[in-house]
């Protein structure tokens, strides 16, 4: 997640719809006084000489919720804006005239594609996997869905959703629009745990479908997405 006071806009980060990548490209523009979160490639941040975390902490007491101050009483642990803060809980820290005049924006993906995305992630270290169906109906559905990160009592919170499948020519419109100095180069972070490149429909059958469609309900209603199959290949005779 980053609060740029530099260039005036604020990423709201979701799961599983290149993040991080975007996170890293993106904290090249930061300037001294920006809000960028922590992460696990934060190696590869500092590798490409970009900014890394920074101000992450300045979350006043004031804004604590009761979590945090049991945190901060009984492990002395402070509060700090996070990878996957809502767009609600960012605007509630950095005020309504930071919210309202800053440029907001977020990435979302398809959802039966991204729980595939997703499964592969959190399996990456379990020999055998689970089966589709039983990882789906315990991950929980704050991990399945994106919607309440970015959406804020029922509606849409930012000023636009990237579509993961535009990825780099959505975020060079975006670019463009807060002027940028050049071009917003995505490094390639956390995309080697899916071995299965199998088209998403192939992956999920009516049962697993189901509780995808349920959890992503209101990002399949507000975005319009649909069910594809994939295209059938040709047979060689």
């Amino acid at each position: 997640m980053i609060v740029s006071h530099r260039h005036r806009f604020i990423f709201v980060r979701t799961r599983k719809t290149a993040g991080t990548s975007v996170e890293i490209a993106l904290s090249k523009f930061c300037g001294p006084h920006d809000i960028i979160t922590r992460d696990a490639d934060d190696a590869l941040r500092h590798e490409l000489g970009y900014p890394g975390p920074q101000n992450d902490g300045g979350i006043p007491l004031s804004a604590y919720t009761f979590s945090e101050w049991r945190r901060l009483l009984t492990r002395r642990e402070r509060a700090r804006f996070k990878n996957h803060t809502e767009a609600s809980r960012i605007r509630s820290l950095v005020g309504d005239h930071v919210w309202r005049s800053y440029y907001k924006f977020a990435i979302e993906r398809n959802p039966w594609d991204k729980a595939i995305s997703l499964y592969y992630w959190r399996t990456r270290d379990q020999q055998p996997r689970p089966p589709l169906l039983q990882f789906l109906q315990s991950v929980g559905a704050r991990s399945l869905s994106n919607a309440h990160i970015y959406m804020i009592d029922g509606a849409l919170g930012v000023d636009r959703i990237i579509a993961y499948e535009n990825l780099s020519s959505e975020l060079e419109e975006i670019r463009q629009h807060l002027a940028l100095p050049e071009p917003v180069p995505l490094p390639r972070a956390k995309s080697t745990h899916r071995t299965e490149k199998s088209h998403y429909s192939e992956l999920i059958g009516e049962a697993e479908r189901a509780v995808i469609d349920d959890t992503c309900r209101r990002e399949i209603e507000l975005l319009g997405y649909q069910f594809h199959h994939a295209a059938r290949r040709s047979e060689v005779t």
